[in-house]
């Protein structure tokens, strides 16, 4: 069977270019839920289960017995004004679909389409998931995992547009391939003073400064060369004033790594560090970290038949190595409930200059949503058997 044949490629670009006009933020995505279930509901024998206030997973039961397996894609947009030259562009001020998100789901609905017109052969279930806030920390999967719902679930497989490949490239790999992402707030605690005397105070954007600049020789220094990990200041907040001297200062940052054991190094550094220089200073602080999402964790035999079902399915489409990214992903929480694989597919031009993913010009090749839906549909079929 030619899957590509039975992807309807106009509806999944109507789809997509609707879904891009009309972006909305991690768990506020209220009109593009109603928007799926719409789509959705057009279709007789899908059950539509809400598990959350936003996102929602559909369920086709094929013709025959088989496993059931879980495709996942994410609906959330991003805080970011769209500068890209596309006629679809977002009628949301302010809020753009910077990420490929709004390809993901429109590739989950072209899948959903071409299964449910074969449903009578189809073997097993699918649950087609259409997850809310990928975005933004605790995220929307593990509250799916913990509704239940998805216990029964036998593999998972989901995948993202990434602009480092022109379409037509799937890329594809074992073990890591994101990393573990957590967040941290420092508040430093001082004693504010004129600044004609600062030896009566205790200078906190001083003391911020050293923080700043000890965080980021933690990785350098605590860190094998041979592991990966990021630790990046997004924010640093001191005063308000030319002539006083502030008796509070705020740092926010993120960490990135890719096993548990650098994961608790960066930990246990950056408590040290704070420990110190506050010390030192005479002054106070309080370290308010956030485990984010886990590293994905590509399930190896699963990658393996991934990469075999593409050969067999798309012999056209080239394979590459993905390489670990160290960007958060929360799709790792379905792997708490079944072997879960995670794919690249590749949607960049064919040829000269893009913007990546969170940039404000962001614009996706749409030769890659034939090959997205295809490779969903083709797992769906041929894993559950």
């Amino acid at each position: 069977m030619d899957i590509l044949k039975l992807i309807n490629v106009q509806k999944v670009i109507d789809w997509r270019r609707h879904l891009h006009m009309y972006p909305e933020v991690s768990f506020k995505e209220f009109e593009t839920t109603k928007y799926l279930v719409e789509q959705i509901s057009k279709y007789d024998g899908i059950e539509i289960l809400r598990p959350a206030e936003t996102g929602i997973i559909a369920v086709l039961k094929g013709g025959k017995p088989g496993k059931t397996i879980g495709l996942r894609a994410d609906i959330d947009a991003l805080p970011i004004a769209e500068e890209a030259d596309v006629e679809f562009k977002s009628k949301n001020d302010g809020v753009m679909h910077a990420c490929g998100h709004d390809c993901h789901a429109a590739m989950l609905l072209g899948a959903l389409d071409a299964l449910h017109g074969i449903k009578d052969q189809l073997e097993g279930t699918v649950k087609f998931i259409f997850q809310h806030a990928e975005e933004h920390p605790p995220g929307g999967a593990i509250t799916l995992v913990e509704s239940g719902i998805l216990d029964d679930v036998d593999a998972f497989y989901g995948c993202h547009v990434f602009m480092d490949a022109p379409a037509g490239v799937v890329k594809v790999s074992a073990g890591p391939v994101s990393a573990n992402a957590d967040v941290f707030v420092i508040d430093i605690k001082g004693k504010g003073t004129h600044a004609a005397i600062p030896e009566k105070g205790i200078d906190t954007l001083l003391i911020g400064t050293e923080i700043v600049q000890a965080l980021h020789h933690i990785v350098s220094r605590n860190v094998s060369a041979f592991e990966n990990a990021v630790l990046t200041i997004g924010a640093f907040n001191a005063g308000h004033a030319h002539n006083i001297v502030p008796d509070t200062a705020r740092i926010l940052g993120t960490v990135r790594t890719n096993t548990p054991e650098v994961r608790e190094i960066m930990v246990q550094r950056i408590n040290d560090i704070l420990k110190g220089i506050c010390a030192a200073y005479g002054a106070s602080y309080e370290l308010d970290y956030t485990y984010g999402y886990d590293a994905v964790d590509n399930d190896e035999v699963l990658c393996n038949y991934f990469k075999d079902l593409i050969i067999k399915v798309l012999p056209d489409v080239t394979i590459d190595k993905m390489k670990p990214m160290m960007g958060g992903e929360d799709f790792s929480a379905f792997s708490k409930i079944a072997p879960a694989f995670f794919a690249s597919i590749g949607a960049g031009p064919y040829s000269g200059d893009y913007f990546e993913g969170h940039h404000p010009k962001f614009c996706v090749n749409e030769d890659a949503l034939p090959i997205g839906a295809a490779l969903y549909a083709a797992f769906a079929m041929h894993y559950s058997t």
